[in-house]
Formats: C-alpha cells, structure tokens, sequence
C-alpha cells in the first residue's frame, strides 16, 4: 500500500507536486540499482548515491540556479519533499542528498561569486561531497562553548581544534568549519571557512560507528592551512550562517523522518491486512484499528507543521527559527513513534536483522538528536514565546 503526502494543500504549487513525482521515480531507481548496502561498504554506498543523485538532476535542489541549481534561491519546500521521497525509499540515499545542502549551505548564502563558482556546480552534479563541521566535543547543542580557533597567519589563516559527528567525514572533499576568530565565549567572533579535504594539518582523527551507519568523523586541525580565500563573509560573521542555513535545513529533517513514518505505516498497513489471528485479520482488531489511527494522525501533524515552517520561509520570506524547531521536534518525534508502532504491529518480523521496519528502527533514532536534539528545539520554542511577550 502506498500512501502520497499531503502535496494537495496551499502550501505547494502543481510544479513540487511534479518535483516529489520525479524524487519518488528517482529514488527507487537508484536504491533499486544500489540493492542492499552494508556497514562495511557505506562509504562506497555513500559516494555511489551522490553520484546518481547528481546525474539524475535533484541535487539541483540544494544550489541556486546562479550556480547550476533548481531555484533562483534555495527553496525550503523543495528540500523538504526531496527528503522526504528519497528516505522512504533509503535513509543513506536522504543522508547523500542533505550532507549536499547542509555542507555547501553557508557557501550559498555568505560565499563570493569567485567561492560559489568553486564549489557549488560540482556539487549539483554529484562529483564533490560537502560537509558541515560545527560539533565539537563539548560544543554540540551549545555552540558558544565552541573552542577551534582560527588565527590569522600571513596571507591565510591557521586552524586549530576538533570536530566530531561530523557526517560525511572521511569521504568529503571539502568542509565548511566554524571557528572562532576572536577571544571569548558566546556566539560572536565566530568565522566560517571553507577547508579543502586535502588542506595541510587537516586529519580525520577517528570514523565513528552508529546503529544505523553513514560516514561519520572526528576531524583534528593541527595547524591547518587555509587561504585568504576561505574565508565565507566577514571573519565574525560565522554563527549567523550557521543559524540561517539550519532554518533552512531543519525542517526538512522533520521531513525525512516523515518519509521514514510513511513507508513504516506502509509496512504495517500491509501486514495486518494480510495476518490471519485469531480466526480474523489482525486489522479487525480494534486495538491494531487504534493504533494505526495514531500512527496515522502523528504523520499528518507532522506533515503540516514542516509544510508550514518551509512554506513561511519561501513565501512569506519571514525568519522561520521558532517554526523550524516545533516542525522537527513533533515530526521527529511523532516519526519515532510511528515506526515503533509499526515494530509492535509486526512482532517479531519488526525485530528480525535486515527487515524493513528493522531498519527503519535504527534510522528513525539519530533524527531526533542531530540538528539540534528534541530538547533544544523546546528551549528555542520555550524562548521564542517569552521574547514574544516582551
């Protein structure tokens, strides 16, 4: 059973409705093609998805059309439906098309035309991988804690410090690193450069191994070397790309556990039509009936909160910090809801090694951590509603 988002409301003109038709073609031709990827091969997975992702026209999605991209800017709803087809189908095939846009995001918004030309149209084809190094290990949620610092040395700048969670690390060929550039604690004096993969004293330090594999690192800058030339803006102007590219790309995290959800309440719709119990299907059951009408209206809420906050940033082209939070706080977790529901419904098979539902168990989880875990989106939204009554 297949069941279609929500594409039929205000928020869409009739050309997303064709864009999520051609994602949802895309996507299952290319996990189709790629067949079962493992844990030991996720790194070739990762690049083979990147490439057939440029080569089928969506990672245009994530560049301007300036830059060889979609849009005359980025377009949140795009992104949205984008993620949202391609991890109903594959998380890792979701994971390659986001890493794209959330690594080259702040290059889009704060880059000279001399940086975009560099970088952004090899990245719509699929023939360079981008990465976002913000984490740190005690600079997660908190990103004024943050300690990599870069100081001015010559004609360039020199880059000293760690980054962990990093998605992409070890497989990128470029990063876009926050450090700070001034002496001090707090968001200011925050800078944002670009880092070849190659750059001198850049070292992926460890791969990191999660439940639900995608390349992973700690990054070490031991000195790294980097131009004039990469620097994104101003030197201080670091923290304000990062917050502007996460408004942009963390409702589409909402929108990928979305897509997780759909293909989960798929599955379960599935089988408790078909699961004889008891001398009747276990879709007759009124509790089964029950939960399914949960499963059902956490998808939908979900689905309207993220339309919501992609659409007031597109149209009403209003900062969106406040509605990107509660569209991923509820549709992450309603997501991780619904599939766990969808383990419950199917019993043991929810369980078994290498199963859909399975796996989506395993993916869904990280969804509600990165991006700003469910916790920090509350105190965003807590915040939000105090400054609103001043």
């Amino acid at each position: 059973m297949r069941l279609r988002p929500s594409l039929d409301l205000p928020f869409f003109e009739d050309r997303h409705r064709d864009f999520f038709a051609e994602v949802d073609r895309v996507g299952a031709e290319i996990s189709a093609g790629a067949g079962a990827h493992h844990d030991a091969d996720v790194d070739d997975a990762c690049r083979g998805f990147v490439r057939a992702l440029g080569d089928s026209g969506l990672l245009k999605a994530v560049v301007e059309a300036a830059d060889g991209g979609l849009q005359p800017s980025l377009e949140s709803r795009a992104i949205c439906l984008a993620r949202a087809g391609l991890a109903r189908h594959d998380a890792l095939l979701d994971f390659a098309f986001a890493m794209q846009g959330l690594g080259t995001g702040a290059i889009t918004l704060g880059g000279s035309a001399a940086q975009r030309a560099a970088w952004l149209p090899d990245v719509a084809r699929g023939r360079a991988i981008a990465a976002f190094a913000l984490t740190e290990p005690q600079a997660g949620s908190d990103v004024g804690a943050m300690t990599t610092h870069a100081v001015r040395d010559g004609d360039g700048w020199r880059i000293d410090g760690r980054k962990t969670w990093i998605s992409n690390g070890g497989i990128a060929d470029f990063y876009t690193v926050f450090a700070r550039t001034t002496e001090g604690r707090g968001a200011r004096g925050i800078g944002a450069f670009i880092v070849p993969a190659d750059a001198p004293g850049l070292v992926i330090e460890e791969r990191l191994d999660v439940i639900a594999p995608h390349p992973l690192a700690t990054l070490r800058f031991d000195g790294c070397q980097v131009g004039s030339d990469a620097v994104l803006g101003a030197p201080d102007e670091g923290f304000k790309l990062a917050m502007r590219t996460l408004d942009i790309f963390r409702p589409s995290v909402g929108a990928a556990a979305l897509g997780m959800a759909r293909r989960a309440l798929e599955e379960a719709l599935d089988h408790t039509e078909a699961r004889e119990m008891f001398g009747q299907k276990l879709a007759d059951f009124q509790l089964t009936q029950a939960r399914l009408a949960d499963m059902a209206a956490g998808l939908e809420a979900g689905e309207l909160l993220t339309w919501r906050a992609a659409w007031l940033r597109d149209v009403r082209g209003v900062r969106t910090t406040r509605e990107a939070a509660i569209s991923k706080m509820v549709a992450t977790e309603s997501a991780q809801t619904i599939v766990d529901g969808a383990v419950q419904l199917l019993g043991g098979l929810g369980v078994k090694r290498g199963g859909v539902i399975e796996r989506l168990y395993r993916e869904v989880r990280a969804l509600r951590i990165y991006e700003g875990a469910t916790e920090v989106q509350k105190l965003i939204i807590a915040r939000s509603l105090r400054e609103a009554r001043t």
